[in-house]
């Protein structure tokens, strides 16, 4: 069985698929449509999407034409990461559903703790706010999970401690070079799923050296051994592409790298995102 097909399951039952599909950058219109459909027909069954990026009206319409039935798709939102209200978040999520064309989503998750325009800034009462709409959505059945991306301890522990529902998903971005251990250890005391975006460190990774000799001692790509060293923590990657021959590439994973090379890869340091280009 591909791995396409194999899942992890949150803590309220639902079903979330190892391997997602990103589409950070993936401009509206044909590019967005032609890459959601081709992800779709090749395999892959969870498609991420966010306000912010301004895709979801093609993405809705390739989930919609692919002909495959909606409770075998997995469809994950965001909230824009400037709404700090109950108002706003709840217009928000309605406005998602409309731009989709869905009768639900399957995850919806506060993009991040504060505004990617003043990042740092403390939003722990508006995040209380925004989080306590989509609890609402969660228990009309309009979003099937709810949680948060880019969230810290800190910022998890203030939804916890003011809100009903403990997060179901914490989106984080986590690859290869990148210590997330606080944060992941966090989220697995209070049972939040953690998914991986940016797997390829925004495409850095692909040319690192020392990946490049874990990769060819496996006769795999660098994209295969980072998105395949994430499924071996437990965690479910975004990788993103809009080419057909990379979007197989990276769901064929079916091997396993050894303890002693996962340590290995361990040892790699260093984060080449750049905080005004992130998701």
């Amino acid at each position: 069985m591909s791995i396409l097909a194999e899942t992890y399951t949150l803590s309220n039952g639902v079903k979330l698929p190892k391997i997602g599909f990103g589409t950070w950058q993936i401009k509206e219109g044909d590019n967005a449509y032609n890459a959601v459909s081709t992800a779709l027909r090749v395999g892959y069954r969870h498609i991420d999407t966010a306000e912010g990026y301004g895709n979801e009206k093609s993405v809705g319409k390739a989930i919609r034409d692919s002909g495959i039935p909606r409770d075998q798709i997995f469809v994950t939102s965001k909230l824009e990461s400037h709404i700090k209200d109950y108002e706003g978040a709840k217009k928000a999520f309605d406005e998602t559903l409309d731009n989709l064309g869905l009768d639900y989503i399957d995850l919806f998750i506060i993009h991040a703790p504060w505004p990617w325009s003043d990042m740092g800034k403390d939003c722990s009462a508006g995040n209380v706010l925004a989080y306590r709409a989509m609890e609402e959505a969660y228990k009309a059945g309009k979003a099937k999970a709810i949680g948060v991306s880019n969230f810290e301890p800190k910022h998890l522990q203030n939804i916890i401690d003011n809100n009903e529902i403990v997060p179901h998903v914490n989106q984080i971005g986590y690859f290869i070079g990148i210590d997330q251990s606080k944060t992941i250890d966090f989220c697995d005391r209070h049972n939040i799923f953690v998914e991986a975006y940016s797997p390829l460190g925004i495409g850095y990774l692909l040319d690192n050296d020392d990946i490049g000799k874990i990769a060819e001692k496996y006769d795999k790509s660098n994209a295969q051994i980072c998105i395949r060293y994430l499924v071996q923590k437990g965690v479910a990657p975004l990788p993103k592409s809009t080419h057909e021959h990379r979007m197989i590439e990276n769901s064929q994973l079916d091997f396993e790298i050894t303890k002693k090379d996962m340590a290995f890869l361990d040892t790699i340091q260093g984060d080449p995102r750049r905080w005004d280009d992130i998701e």
